[in-house]
Order: structure tokens, then sequence, then C-alpha cells
């Protein structure tokens, strides 16, 4: 898929925040124990005095190299070295590299998605400061992007959306406050598949499909649905033909609808769970092969897996280079 697409991802991180976060993080790994104050039992660092912002302990510490990356990528330094006070849930190396390294390069690189990088980082951050004596008592936070994180208490430790887990509390900072997470956090998307795909620019072709099989209101309803979404690039590899008899030919719905639904599966399937599979059962029927070769992944064999995990509300879609034929 095309830039535009991997917005989303997406894994694609304020990470400027975040970035501090991590580093003081490790940097105060000595002066960090459990939390007495909370009925949390992740690790809480102990109380010291702090004369550096969050930028600067980031930076002095020097073992987040991708969260000051990120920082400076999406012009957040001042920001984060301004008066705040700010709450950062910050994720740590590990949890970048739970991320496709192909989505972490195009956000920290690319121009164009700077604005999703800002995004995804403001998503970290709060306004305030937030001790974790606190944060245990609530159900959600506004973010500085906008958008809420849910918290949950489960068995005495914190999660984050339900499956981001706060590994260590309170790590200050003279402008705020650092909890550190152990998986990235992505802002909610408010735009379904169908919306998704069309803000996309690149998926003209699918979306003629979709409004041709009446599948639009389908693919716009709760879901959650994961859609391997071939690009207009995919579809140009297909019979010039072949493709306007099945966009305009009513004879042809039911092979369209056949072939659509072969690239959705029912659920919310994360790229990271992709790879773990050997097959999906798709909404047409038909299974799906799933193989991993090289770290790349592949459906059926030779269609390839291009990008990942773009967020939707109804859902996920990955992208692929081909357009996938029922078996």
């Amino acid at each position: 898929m095309n830039n535009q697409t991997k917005i989303i991802i997406s894994g694609v991180v304020v990470v400027a925040v975040i970035a501090a976060g991590f580093l003081i993080a490790n940097s105060s790994s000595d002066n960090t124990s459990a939390s007495s104050s909370s009925s949390s039992s992740v690790s809480s660092s102990s109380s010291v005095a702090v004369t550096k912002d969050i930028i600067d302990t980031a930076v002095a510490a020097g073992n987040f190299t991708s969260l000051a990356k990120a920082i400076q990528a999406a012009d957040l330094v001042n920001t984060l070295k301004g008066p705040g006070p700010f709450t950062v849930f910050a994720p740590t190396d590990a949890a970048f590299a739970k991320l496709p390294a192909d989505t972490v390069n195009a956000l920290l690189t690319d121009p164009s998605k700077k604005a999703d990088l800002v995004k995804i980082l403001t998503y970290h951050a709060v306004s305030g400061k937030v001790n974790a004596s606190e944060v245990v008592k609530l159900t959600s936070a506004k973010t500085v992007q906008g958008g809420e994180v849910k918290i949950t208490v489960r068995n005495g430790e914190v999660f984050l959306n339900d499956n981001v887990k706060v590994v260590t509390t309170d790590i200050q900072a003279s402008n705020g406050i650092i909890h550190v997470i152990d998986t990235v956090l992505m802002p909610t998307e408010t735009k379904d598949i169908i919306d998704t795909a069309v803000a996309a620019g690149n998926f003209t072709s699918l979306a003629k499909a979709i409004q041709a099989a009446d599948l639009v209101n389908t693919l716009k309803g709760p879901g959650p649905f994961t859609v391997f979404a071939p690009t207009d690039a995919a579809f140009a590899k297909l019979p010039a033909d072949t493709v306007n008899a099945l966009l305009t030919d009513p004879s042809k719905k039911a092979d369209l609808v056949k072939i659509l639904t072969y690239h959705a599966v029912s659920g919310k399937v994360n790229a990271s769970e992709v790879v773990k599979l050997t097959s999906a059962k798709t909404v047409q029927g038909g299974e799906v092969k799933i193989t991993v070769r090289n770290g790349e992944v592949f459906l059926n064999d030779n269609v390839k897996v291009v990008t990942t995990d773009i967020q939707a509300s109804n859902g996920i879609i990955h992208v692929i280079d081909t357009v996938l034929m029922p078996m």
C-alpha cells in the first residue's frame, strides 16, 4: 500500500513525552519501589528531587533512541520542555519493537506521516500531573490528542485500553510525571472501514466494488471485521475487462460478493495475531492460507501483506498487493 494508507498504522508514538518517560524509567531503575499509595502492584519510582524536564531526562538516559527520534520528528521537543505539567504513558523500546519496523520507520522519517505521529504521541499524554494513586481510581482519562484512554485494574495491575500494561509508575520530572507502558497506544479511530478506505485515496477500485456488491452498509456496520484490502495497483493486475464486468454487469454481482467477502474475516485480528495463524476462515466461507517468510506475511502463498494494523472504528485493515481469489 502507499504512504497514505500507512496511517494508519499506523504501528505505528505526546511519544516525545514517552521517550522521556522511558529514558527516565531506566535511568531511575535503582530508585524504583512498589507503590504503597496505590492499589496497583506495578512498581513505582521513589520520590527524588528532580530538576530535569521530561526531554532532558530522556536524552540523558540515552537508551530510548526511538522515542527521542519520535519527539524530534514530531516537533514536540519545545512542548515537552514547557511548564506542563504532563502525565505521560510512555512505551518502552520493547513496546515499539512490537510494531512493524516499516511502520515505525515511516512515522519517524516520512514528512507526510508527521500528523499521524503527533496524533499517536499526544494520545499518550494527559494534561496535569496524575499520580498512580489517582490513576487507579479512574475508569478513563482524556488525552491531549482528544481521545479517551480506558483504565482498568485487574489483579492489582493497571491496564490501558484493555491490554496495554502499566509496568512502572510515578517517574518524576520537573514538568510532569511518567507511567511506563509495555505497548504503544493507538488512538481510537472514528472512521469506519469504508470511510477509512475512501480517505486513504488508493482504494478507489475496492470502494467501487464494495458499492457495486451492495456491501457498503455491511462494512459500515458494527462488525468488527478484519479486511485484507487490495490497493488500486492490486486491481490493476487483473484484466481490465474482468474488473469492468465485475463492477458493471449485474449478472456478475454474486461473483463480486464472493470475491469481496473472501477478503474479510469476522472479528478484529491484529498483525501480531495474524502471524501466529496458518489460516483464517473468511466471511465468504473459504479459508485463506497464511505463511510468514523472511519476516513478511503472505496469503495463499503469493499475495503479500504490505501494510498492517490500519485501525477503523469497526475493525482493522491489512493492505495486500494482489486481489485474492476464492479457492
